[in-house]
């Protein structure tokens, strides 16, 4: 089976040189997918210092050459589709056809609060996850495009210029098994979820295939990943995750090489085609060279890349 690793690196409570030193090591290393994520404040909810995304984003497609360049995931209530597609398709000339696409319905309500942006129901914000994945794949493959729903209207919508990509890759961030697998399901190329320990991804991976066949979806189309911390020992845990060290610790790599290679098998078999290490600052490069050390001795296996 051919496995893709990358590095998924938080643009909060660091800088701009830094990420970008950290994102040309990356490239240097076994690793094939860089993203970033969408925050105002960083995910600890306790700083408030975060790069934009489309900024963040924008400066990786321009930085690196050869990596696909991601998004883990954009949030569907900050950004009108329209917006969004547009930026999309200008990272994706920049990056000569090199970009993917995340959505996801929100989690960070603090952050929706201090902006006055409404934060309704998680159901009421899958609604409109739904209705945007729906316009960024009919804008970003499909010109001109309507679309009228509860939450977007489009009419005869043109993105110009278009993204490199026919069609760009677009994942949809989220665990949930009753809504938000039924949407990757229908509308996503990609599926990603953090900080879950094998078992539980296999039996959502199995509650996704579940719904790829009640729709006549084969559920080999959806590319299915899983974002991971990785900790040498119990102190770099603890440095790296500090209050939610526990909370993430069914998804965290630790140990030799020859565990994190054994966990990483693990993925796979529970249905991982891409496996990412999740990085935040202040970033430990000695996590990013033990996962590539493991990457290096799976490659003879998985058939890496």
């Amino acid at each position: 089976m051919s496995v893709t690793f990358g590095v998924h690196t938080g643009p909060a409570n660091t800088t701009v040189d830094e990420l970008r030193a950290l994102w040309r090591r990356i490239e240097d290393l076994p690793f094939d997918w860089i993203s970033i994520w969408d925050h105002f404040y960083a995910a600890d909810g306790r700083s408030t210092n975060c790069l934009d995304a489309v900024v963040a984003h924008t400066a990786l497609a321009m930085d690196t050459e050869r990596v696909r360049c991601g998004s883990l995931v954009y949030c569907a209530g900050y950004r009108h589709p329209g917006v969004l597609a547009n930026a999309i398709a200008g990272i994706d000339q920049l990056s000569g056809g090199r970009v993917d696409v995340g959505v996801g319905a929100g989690w960070l309500g603090d952050e929706y609060r201090a902006y006055g942006i409404p934060y309704p129901s998680a159901g009421r914000r899958l609604d409109l996850l739904e209705e945007h994945v729906r316009c960024l794949r009919g804008l970003l493959r499909g010109e001109p495009f309507s679309y009228e729903g509860e939450f977007f209207t489009l009419t005869d919508a043109v993105v110009d210029p278009r993204p490199v990509q026919a069609e760009v890759p677009i994942w949809i961030g989220g665990g949930g098994e009753r809504r938000t697998l039924k949407i990757v399901a229908e509308l996503a190329d990609g599926w990603n979820v953090p900080f879950i320990g094998p078992d539980d991804y296999a039996r959502k991976r199995e509650v996704l295939a579940g719904h790829c066949d009640a729709i006549g979806r084969d559920p080999a189309e959806v590319r299915c990943s899983v974002n991971v911390g990785c900790a040498p020992d119990e102190a770099s845990l603890h440095r790296q995750f500090g209050d939610i060290a526990e909370f993430v610790r069914p998804g965290v790599l630790m140990g030799s090489t020859d565990r994190m290679v054994d966990a990483i098998g693990r993925y796979v078999d529970a249905g991982a085609v891409q496996v990412n290490l999740a990085l935040r600052a202040p970033f430990e490069v000695a996590a990013l060279d033990h996962l590539a050390a493991a990457v290096d001795q799976l490659a003879g296996t998985t058939g890496r890349g």
